[in-house]
């Protein structure tokens, strides 16, 4: 074991980032979550990065390296950053075999870089080119292969879910970010427009 949350018993384990996993572990039917199908997630995943992206260009640039996300210390530059750069890590994933771990998906932008909001949904441009891109050249569409993760071997469909409300939950909290400004977020997304993300209750888990 490399990485918490893990659910224990004896010398059995599973890791804790896959929750029908869990349930299956703990001896539960499932979670009872119907996860929506790819072709319906990808249209989520870009309407969320479309979403960061207006968002981005909303942030006052004297306070982007400001840090207010709760309970974590990481200023909103980099959360915005983040919020692109999880595509970016499952991208690297699916297209180049690198496994899909954590410090992946936490890789920050180089000093003097996306030092600003515009700046960085210009980043989102290009990693909304590549996700498209990506998705078009797909084969089979059900995404039906593993692929080897920080918590094992997943699902395909799984990470790519994983991946789309990761992002839709920072997408959240950016939006969060702005009224707390005074700044009206831009097409903010709507509780309809994230319907069948797997997303956390809160905006600061």
């Amino acid at each position: 074991m490399r990485n918490v949350p893990v659910v224990a018993k004896g010398e059995n384990y599973v890791f804790g980032q896959n929750l029908e996993d869990v349930a299956e572990f703990v001896g539960l039917q499932g979670t009872g979550h119907k996860p929506l199908p790819p072709d319906q997630l990808i249209n989520k995943w870009v309407m969320v990065l479309r979403a960061l992206q207006r968002y981005a260009r909303q942030l006052p640039a004297e306070r982007i390296n400001e840090n207010v996300i709760p309970n974590r210390p990481r200023s909103i530059r980099l959360l915005t950053h983040h919020a692109f750069r999880i595509a970016e890590a499952y991208l690297d994933t699916v297209e180049k075999n690198v496994e899909y771990s954590v410090g992946h998906a936490n890789v920050p932008p180089k000093d003097g870089t996306f030092t600003t909001g515009a700046e960085i949904a210009g980043y989102g441009e290009e990693v909304i080119n590549r996700l498209q891109k990506w998705w078009d050249g797909v084969p089979d569409k059900t995404l039906p292969h593993p692929i080897k993760t920080y918590y094992g071997m997943q699902p395909l469909t799984v990470v790519f879910e994983r991946s789309t409300w990761h992002s839709a939950q920072h997408s959240r909290q950016l939006a969060d970010v702005l009224e707390r400004f005074n700044i009206k977020p831009d097409r903010k997304l709507t509780p309809e427009d994230l319907a069948g993300l797997p997303l956390p209750e809160r905006l600061y888990e």
